[in-house]
């Protein structure tokens, strides 16, 4: 693979890193936003750890004839996730670690971010990945702010997307940082999607109503899925489970790291989205099945913690009639 852009002398030189088990929208994502510029902004290039074939999830072999070698004169760096988040190679850290130290722009797509991590280029910063393994980050790196609600985190030097299409957002940002939003809007309508997208990663979330509160709590699991239009307090919650107040509240931390009436919200709040989805109700209706209080509680719930208002939500997740 070839660089997809003419280099011209001011060109900003982007090159993108396929590692083993690539994805292969992470990968495209930067060669369709950087690469192919009628006046060559952006120098665009592939390299690999070792040069030769690079294996692609789910699709055919790429093969790529330049190495690590690149990274020396990149101006910026990106990263693409892979399928299954692993720790590169030693030789990988090391060029990164080199590219970053004098002054390259480190960025990472989805997955990309354990890569980064890796070579401790997260260490005190914020940053993100997809959703599913926004947990696994935060475990395996301890020193990394994970921030799983975003799509994407600019850190300056350092910047991070969450999974797959976020990847978009933030090249367009890229685009929109080094040569202003005329341009990055004109990309984005090139590319047939919009400059920037409402909300965050927090509204693509699966947050299934039917997480169960921990070992001897189904049945109160269940009864609560019930009755959630009522207004309950730990203190019913216990009533119903039949044990103490402290009891209930320990069971709560040991089945969900969550006390009880988070762990209520965050039912709601998946309740509220899957009426949303599913049907036309109306958001006072919403509000009242799902014991949320008022219309205007609901939307600054949703504003909180899903990123976007309900409205946007419907529009986004239901499809018109």
């Amino acid at each position: 693979m070839e660089s997809v852009s003419r280099p011209q002398p001011s060109s900003h030189r982007v090159v993108v890193l396929a590692l083993p088990g690539v994805l292969p929208l992470d990968l495209g994502i930067p060669l369709q936003v950087f690469g192919s510029w009628p006046d060559a902004p952006y120098a665009l290039a592939v390299c690999a750890a070792r040069p030769g074939r690079v294996p692609v999830h789910g699709g055919p072999e790429l093969h790529v004839p330049d190495g690590l070698e690149l990274l020396a004169a990149a101006d910026t760096v990106v990263v693409p996730g892979c399928a299954e988040p692993a720790p590169p190679p030693e030789e990988v850290v090391v060029a990164l670690r080199a590219a970053a130290g004098r002054g390259a722009r480190m960025v990472s797509i989805c997955t990309g971010a354990f890569v980064l991590a890796a070579a401790g280029l997260l260490d005190g910063r914020r940053a993100t990945t997809h959703w599913q393994h926004a947990a696994e980050l935060a475990a395996a790196y301890p020193r990394v702010v994970v921030d799983p609600k975003v799509l994407y985190v600019d850190e300056g030097a350092v910047l991070t997307s969450a999974g797959v299409a976020a990847g978009l957002d933030l090249c367009l940002h890229l685009v929109r940082r080094d040569h202003g939003a005329r341009v990055a809007n004109q990309r984005a309508r090139t590319l047939v999607t919009a400059p920037q997208r409402e909300g965050g990663q927090a509204q693509y979330i699966d947050l299934p109503p039917s997480a169960a509160p921990g070992a001897g709590l189904a049945r109160l699991h269940e009864w609560v899925l019930a009755n959630l239009h009522l207004p309950l307090s730990v203190d019913e919650l216990a009533r119903q489970a039949g044990v103490s107040r402290r009891t209930l509240i320990r069971r709560f931390h040991a089945g969900t790291g969550l006390p009880p009436m988070r762990w209520l919200l965050e039912a709601r709040l998946a309740r509220a989205r899957e009426l949303l989805e599913s049907t036309d109700l109306t958001v006072e209706a919403v509000a009242h099945r799902c014991g949320l209080g008022t219309p205007g509680n609901v939307r600054a719930l949703f504003r909180e913690h899903v990123g976007v208002p309900p409205s946007t939500y419907r529009a986004t997740f239901r499809p018109p009639p």
